[in-house]
């Protein structure tokens, strides 16, 4: 999972760019990028660590002009993070370009073998340079547009891109829309893509509307044109509304902090327990355990402590730093938890060795039960569209039933909310959105 942005026509895009991708860094925290354009010059500035770490006020007078874009990047274990980070930048036969990427390819192995039998020579291990490539040896079209739109049309999987060139900028968004992609008005000049609206209060701007499944932007002249470049069939990414986005956003036309609630209040109804309190894991599990206490009239308390210093542990590349930041980031607070029946919600399990930890720290704070909620079902299977959900094989969920999971974190009781219960907190159609982690129906390998 990663978090893109474009600024266009305001003349301090970089710095936009940068309040952006800070604003975004719960989407990726182990690389970071800015390209900016000047009179058809484009600059580029990226490294690995957080989006403070790697920007300095020196590095804002290298990325001048009206027109940035930006990256921040998770990854998977044994990559370079900083061979692999974004943006993307290259020159070929129309001029520069660079370009940013969320999400993940399926096709991407078989375009890049047919691109390195054709003479193509790869940088990265990313998929995003294939679209590079796609783009720069396309000779059968004039345009940069004509090649963005055919490299698109010979990729397959989830991709919100924005490419930026000497003039223009462009905001892509595959037809299915996995990644969430969102246009703004900048109060003192100028639009924003972003792949949250939480940017959009930082900056200044007014959310106007998402891109369309299927839609490519295209940022001219100081406005904005649209074109459906494939035929809309939407399977948005549920796992934003439970995990990734940030609780301020509105994304696929939903609030996230409002749609977690109301997933609270279903796993209250679907699942009740006699209890004395009712706990988040934070700050994942907030949000469903508000709407879990409120709808089970069980008071609730923040007995567990965060270390906000301390990143996201599901984005961390290996198994050994994850738990050791499990222990240091979440804390018991004693005496709220001592006999107590406790539930604990959370948002979902993917391992489960973090969720052992938790009910073992609430045991040793002297809980007297500990009943395992989680506001998503169970996960079992892997993510091709983006999100770096392990195999299967890791996957605590496709091996255990939910008992045998139960055993295994040491809870007394454990459950999942239901598919029909994430629909019924969402409000929405059950086949606008992709459910693959959950069913095993993928909408494109």
């Amino acid at each position: 999972m990663c978090s893109v942005v474009g600024i266009y026509g305001n003349e301090n895009a970089s710095k936009l760019c940068f309040y952006s991708l800070f604003s975004m860094q719960h989407r990726g925290q182990e690389a970071a990028g800015i390209s900016s354009n000047e009179n058809g010059k484009i600059k580029t500035v990226k490294d690995r660590g957080l989006v403070t770490q790697i920007f300095k006020e020196e590095h804002f007078k290298i990325l001048k002009g009206d027109t940035a874009i930006g990256h921040t990047r998770y990854s998977t274990a044994g990559d370079d993070s900083i061979l692999d980070a974004q943006p993307v930048f290259a020159r070929y036969g129309l001029g520069e370009i660079s370009i940013v990427h969320n999400g993940n390819l399926v096709n991407a192995k078989e375009i890049r073998k047919d691109l390195t039998k054709k003479g193509a020579i790869f940088q990265t291990n990313m998929d995003t340079e294939n679209i590079i490539h796609l783009i720069a040896k396309n000779y059968q079209k004039d345009t940069l547009k004509e090649r963005i739109i055919d490299a698109v049309k010979k990729i397959k999987g989830a991709f919100s891109l924005i490419v930026m060139s000497r003039s223009k900028m462009f905001a892509i968004r595959d037809p299915f829309g996995f990644r969430p992609l969102s246009i703004g008005k900048i109060k003192n000049g100028g639009y924003i893509v972003a792949s949250e609206t939480c940017a959009f209060e930082l900056v200044g701007a007014e959310f106007i509307r998402d891109v369309k499944p299927g839609e490519m932007i295209t940022f001219e002249n100081g406005e904005f044109k649209s074109e459906m470049i494939f035929n809309p069939t939407p399977k948005q990414c549920i796992f934003e509304y439970i995990y990734f986005a940030r609780p301020d956003s509105n994304v696929f036309g939903k609030n996230v902090y409002s749609t977690r609630k109301q997933m609270g209040r279903e796993l209250a109804l679907e699942l009740p327990v006699d209890a004395d309190i009712v706990i988040p894991v934070p700050d994942s599990g907030v949000a469903a355990a508000l709407g879990y206490a409120q709808e089970s009239k069980i008071p609730f308390e923040m007995a567990i402590m965060r270390n906000h210093y301390v990143g996201r542990t599901f984005i961390e590349p290996t198994q050994e730093i994850r738990n050791l930041k499990v222990k240091m980031k979440l804390s018991p607070i004693k005496h709220k938890i001592k006999d107590k029946k406790v539930v604990v919600i959370d948002d979902s399990i993917v391992r489960g060795t973090t969720s052992r930890r938790i009910v073992r720290m609430l045991r040793d704070a002297g809980a007297k039960e500990v009943h395992m909620r989680i506001a998503s079902p169970a996960t079992t299977g892997p993510c091709y569209y983006g999100v770096d959900t392990p195999t299967k094989e890791e996957l605590i969920a496709s091996k255990m039933s939910v008992d045998e999971i139960c055993n295994y974190i040491e809870a007394d009781t454990l459950a999942y909310l239901s598919i029909n219960g994430i629909i019924k907190a969402i409000k929405d159609k059950k086949e606008n959105y992709c459910f693959a982690c959950f069913d095993g129906n993928y909408p494109v390998l």
